[in-house]
C-alpha cells in the first residue's frame, strides 16, 4: 500500500530524519520531518493561477500548531483551535522568506505549503523543522523548486555554539540563530542577541551554514529516491516587444528615479507607465495585456534603477554610506507613559510607552507551557503613511513581522523584572514610510522607553543595510529607501547597542550571500548604528529619573509563603479591604512574591506597610503608622497595629496632659501613630501614643 522513502543523519550532535510516501499521498510533495519526539509534517501542492492576468507568484505558507500534538488542549473557553497565533504567524514567515526567491523567473503557478506540528517534545522548536520540511515536500515534488534549502538554528550556551539547540538551551544562552540557505550561501537569518559583537555573529552563521549544508545533502539524498518530474509552465514575455518597450522608456525612467522626493518621484513614474499603457493597452487592437505590460516595465524600472545604483547615484541623492536627515523628538503625547517621534528622511514612526503590572501581562498559550509576557511591542502600518487608501483589516503578518523584529531589538536592554516590576508595551505607528519602517520602530521605541523612565541598560537604534551586485562588483547601500529595497538585492536589518548586536533579520531576493558581503554589511550597520545612537543621545541621553505621574506606581517585598493565606484572609476579605483602604492592587505568588500597585498618591507604600505588619512579628520600639481605633474603654483605646493585630493605649499613654476620656482625643475608626512598649508574658501588646509622637517629633527636628 505505501512505498515509503526515509532517510537521516546526525547533524550538530541529532538525528534528523525525513520520510514521505506514508501521509498525505495525494499532496504533490509531501515530507514529515523528524527531530527527537518532535514530528513536523509539510504539504506542498500546486495549481494553475486563477487568473492569467497574474503578475507576482501567488505562494501561500501555513504554519499551525496543533495542541493535540503535546497533548494539550487550547486554554479559553472553545477547546478547537482558532486563528493563527502570533508564534504560527512568524513562523509561517519564516519559512516564507527563504523560500521564495528559489522559483523561475515567470513561474506563476499557485504554490501552497501546509506546515503541521504533529507530535512536539519539550526540548526540540518545531520551526526550524517546519522550514526543513517544506524545502524537502518541495525538492521532491513536479514544482520546479530552485533548491533544495537548508535551514538549522545556532544558540551561543556559556561561551560555545550550539546547533539545535533545546528550549532551555536557548534560554541560557545570550545569543540564538535561525538561517536558512542553500550549499552555495545563505539566503535568510533571524538573530536575537544579548549585545552579541560582530565577529560572534559571523563565526555563528559559518557554523550554521556547515550544517544547513549536510540538511540540503540529505534533503537531496531523499530527492534522489523520489525522482520527481519537474514542470515549470512560465508565462514567457514577447522578447521584441519588451527590447521595444525598453528603448522607449529607459531614460525616462533613469531620469525619473533621480527626483529626490518621492511624491514627485512617484509621480513621474506613473505618468511614464500611463504613456506605456495608451500606446500598448488602451490602442486598438492591444499590443499586449495590462498585465503583460506591467511586466515589462518592471524589468525595465529594475534595469534603470541597478544602473544608478551602481554608478552611485541614489534615488535621493545619498552616498553609499550616508544616512538620511534624522530627527528625534520625545514626550510630545502628554498623557502617554513615554513617548516619542522619530523621523529618518520620509519615513516616521510615532512611539508610545504604556506601563502596567503583572495583570496587563499577555497570556501565551501553545505547545509549551503557558506563561505570561511582559514586554510587548505592536507595529502599525496604516495605508496613509504611504498615501494609499486600503480598508482596515486588522494586523498582517508584515506588521505582526515587523513588530517581532523591533521587540526582539528592545527586549535584549530591558531591566530585570525584579528591578523594575512592570509589564511594558510598546505601540509604534508608522505615519510615514519610504524604507526601513521597523528600524524606525527600534529607534523610536528606545526613546520613547528611556522618555517613560524604564532604565534599560543602553540606548539601543537599527538601520537596514541593502546591496546592488553585478557579477563580481557589489555595492552596500545604508539606510536603504523603499525602491532601493524594491529593486536590490538585500533588505539586511540590524539593531543594537554601542557594545552589541541585538537583532537581526536579513532577506535576499538574489539565491544567496556570500560570506565576505556578510561582513562587509555587519560592518557597514555598525558604522551607521552608532551615528544614529549619537543623534539620540543629544534629544535624551539617558532614562527619566521619575516615572510619569500617570503611570502605576509599583513595590514588590517577599513574604514567608506561609503568610499567603493570612494576608488574603478568609475568602480574600483581607486582601479586599487593604486594596479598598490604600487604593491599591495586591498580587501575590506562591513563592511569596507580593507586588502593591495604584495610580496616584502613596497607597502601594501604606498597602506595604500594612502587609509588612501582618507578616512580621511585631517588635518592641517600631512605631506603627496610621494605625485603627477599633474600640475605646473609660481605661484607653484598643488599636489595631496591623489586621488583626490588636494592643491596648493606656488612657495615660494617649497624651503628654491629663486625659479625662479616652474620646477626647481619639475616636472609634480614627488613625493614629502608637509605639509599641512592651508584649508581656500572655502575649499582649502595650501601646503608647504619648512615646510615638515624642519620637517622631525628635526625628524631625533631626532632620
Amino acid at each position: 500500500m505505501f512505498t515509503i522513502h526515509r532517510v537521516e543523519k546526525e547533524i550538530g550532535g541529532k538525528m534528523l530524519s525525513l520520510e514521505t510516501g506514508r501521509i498525505a499521498r495525494q499532496a504533490h510533495g509531501a515530507v514529515v520531518a523528524q527531530m527527537g519526539q518532535t514530528m513536523v509534517m509539510a504539504a506542498a501542492v500546486t495549481a494553475p493561477p486563477r487568473s492569467e492576468e497574474i503578475d507576482y507568484f501567488p505562494l501561500s505558507v501555513d504554519y499551525r500548531e496543533k495542541y493535540s500534538a503535546a497533548g494539550k488542549f487550547p486554554g479559553g473557553f472553545l477547546k478547537r483551535e482558532g486563528r493563527p497565533s502570533t508564534k504560527e504567524t512568524l513562523t509561517s514567515r519564516l519559512i516564507d522568506r527563504p523560500i521564495r526567491p528559489l522559483f523561475p523567473d515567470g513561474y506563476f503557478q499557485e504554490v501552497q505549503i501546509t506546515v503541521n506540528v504533529i507530535s512536539a517534545d519539550q526540548d526540540n522548536d518545531p520551526d526550524v523543522l517546519g522550514m526543513i520540511a517544506a524545502s524537502a515536500a518541495l525538492s521532491i515534488s513536479k514544482i520546479p523548486f530552485l533548491g533544495p534549502l537548508g535551514a538549522c538554528r545556532v544558540s551561543r550556551v556559556e561561551g560555545r555554539f550550539v546547533v539545535f539547540p533545546t528550549y532551555q538551551e536557548r534560554h541560557r544562552g545570550d545569543f540564538n540563530l535561525v538561517l536558512g540557505g542553500k550549499r552555495e550561501a545563505i539566503n535568510m537569518i533571524e538573530v536575537d542577541a544579548k549585545e552579541v559583537p560582530e565577529d560572534i555573529v559571523a563565526q555563528a552563521v559559518q557554523v550554521g551554514h556547515e550544517n544547513v549544508q549536510q540538511v540540503c545533502g540529505l534533503i537531496d539524498e531523499l530527492t534522489d529516491k523520489c525522482r520527481p518530474e519537474k514542470e515549470a509552465p512560465l508565462f514567457e514575455l514577447d522578447e521584441t516587444l519588451c527590447k521595444r518597450i525598453e528603448e522607449e522608456t529607459f531614460d525616462a525612467f533613469y531620469q525619473a528615479y533621480q527626483i529626490h522626493q518621492k511624491a514627485d518621484r512617484t509621480a513621474a513614474i506613473s505618468d511614464i507607465t500611463e504613456k506605456a499603457v495608451q500606446s500598448y493597452v488602451a490602442c486598438e487592437p492591444p499590443v499586449c495585456t495590462a498585465t503583460q505590460l506591467k511586466r515589462m516595465l518592471d524589468n525595465v524600472q529594475w534595469k534603470a534603477v541597478r544602473k544608478l545604483l551602481l554608478e552611485g547615484k541614489r534615488p535621493d541623492g545619498r552616498a553609499y554610506d550616508q544616512l538620511r536627515p534624522i530627527y528625534c523628538e520625545v514626550g510630545l503625547l502628554p498623557r502617554s507613559h513615554g513617548s516619542a517621534l522619530f523621523t529618518r528622511g520620509e519615513t516616521q514612526a510615532m512611539v508610545s510607552c504604556t506601563l502596567g503590572t503583572g495583570r496587563d501581562e499577555q497570556i501565551i498559550d501553545g505547545l509549551t507551557e503557558e506563561f505570561g509576557q511582559s514586554f510587548m511591542l505592536h507595529y502599525t502600518f496604516p495605508p496613509f503613511s504611504v498615501g494609499e487608501v486600503r480598508p482596515f483589516r486588522g494586523p498582517g503578518r508584515r506588521e505582526i513581522g515587523h513588530g517581532a523584529l523591533a521587540e526582539k531589538a528592545l527586549e535584549q536592554v530591558r531591566p530585570a523584572e525584579e528591578d523594575f516590576p512592570y509589564t511594558i508595551k510598546i505601540a509604534s505607528d508608522i505615519t510615514e514610510s519610504n524604507g526601513s519602517s521597523s528600524m524606525a520602530s527600534v529607534c523610536g521605541g528606545c526613546l520613547a522607553l528611556m522618555d517613560a523612565g524604564v532604565p534599560i541598560a543602553r540606548p539601543v537604534a537599527g538601520i537596514s543595510i541593502g546591496l546592488v551586485a553585478d557579477g563580481d562588483r557589489y555595492e552596500l547601500l545604508t539606510d536603504i529607501l523603499g525602491d532601493e529595497d524594491h529593486f536590490g538585492d538585500m533588505d539586511f536589518k540590524v539593531a543594537g547597542t554601542v557594545k552589541g548586536i541585538t537583532a537581526i533579520q536579513l532577506d535576499i531576493k538574489a539565491s544567496g550571500l556570500p560570506h565576505h558581503i556578510m561582513e562587509a554589511a555587519l560592518d557597514r550597520a555598525r558604522q551607521a548604528r552608532l551615528k544614529i545612537l549619537d543623534i539620540m543621545h543629544q534629544t535624551i541621553d539617558k532614562p527619566r529619573p521619575v516615572l510619569s505621574e500617570y503611570a502605576p506606581k509599583i513595590v514588590s517585598i517577599k513574604i514567608d509563603p506561609e503568610y499567603i493565606g493570612k494576608v488574603i484572609g478568609p475568602s480574600g476579605k483581607t486582601i479586599r479591604a487593604i486594596q479598598e483602604q490604600t487604593s491599591s492592587l495586591i498580587d501575590i505568588e506562591e513563592d511569596g512574591t507580593v507586588t502593591i500597585s495604584c495610580v496616584g498618591g502613596d497607597g502601594h507604600l501604606k498597602a506595604r506597610d500594612l502587609v509588612e505588619a501582618m507578616t512580621t512579628p511585631p517588635k518592641v520600639g517600631r512605631i506603627y503608622r496610621n494605625a485603627k481605633v477599633v474600640s475605646s474603654k473609660e481605661f484607653g483605646v484598643f488599636v489595631e497595629i496591623s489586621p488583626g493585630v490588636e494592643g491596648l493605649c493606656h488612657i495615660s499613654e494617649l497624651s503628654d496632659g491629663y486625659v479625662k476620656n479616652a474620646d477626647d482625643i481619639c475616636k472609634v475608626g480614627d488613625l493614629i501613630d502608637v509605639k509599641l512598649l512592651s508584649i508581656d508574658e500572655q502575649g499582649r501588646f502595650k501601646l503608647s501614643r504619648k512615646a510615638a509622637l515624642a519620637e517622631m517629633k525628635k526625628t524631625d527636628k533631626k532632620s
